[in-house]
């Protein structure tokens, strides 16, 4: 990497990576360098790119990825429910890194829906059915009974 040092300047034919901190936000990385040619010493600081990500709805449509919906729909899922914000918002962050490391820039609803799930279940299992039953649209009784009955099963 050629990052200019201070004292000299173009002539500079790179330098070499020190030290290396992660800020506390995540969203950049502090670097402390040492130039090749004059041994100089510098910080450098770089910003980490912001994964966009795209929802792909269930009718086809498009929409940039939006936590706040997944948030509003565990909090519902979860209302009178022994399970504490902080613990929706680990759901959260674990959801997004996961999307976020699987590569894609374009996911579908129903990946984020299943990934909701799934980790419902391990908190908090009537959170867990009152999520899929919005999630899954239930119809009727018997769906109900069905998801229910997985669970008594396992």
């Amino acid at each position: 990497m050629f990052s200019d040092c201070e004292k000299c300047r173009g002539r500079s034919v790179g330098s070499r990576v020190i030290d290396s901190r992660q800020s506390t936000d995540d969203k950049s990385i502090r670097r402390r360098r040492e130039c090749i040619e004059c041994g100089k010493r510098f910080t450098t600081r770089e910003r980490v790119e912001e994964h966009e990500l795209i929802v792909i709805k269930k009718d086809g449509s498009t929409q940039e990825y939006d936590k706040s919906k997944i948030i509003s729909g565990m909090l519902t899922a979860c209302e009178k429910r022994p399970v504490s914000i902080k613990q929706i918002e680990n759901i959260v962050f674990l959801i997004e890194k996961e999307l976020i490391d699987s590569g894609k820039r374009e996911v579908a609803t129903a990946d984020i829906g299943d990934s909701v799930i799934r980790h419902l279940y391990s908190v908090d299992q009537v959170a867990y059915i009152r999520f899929a039953s919005v999630y899954r649209s239930f119809d009727d009784l018997s769906e109900f009974l069905s998801e229910l009955n997985k669970i008594l099963d396992k």
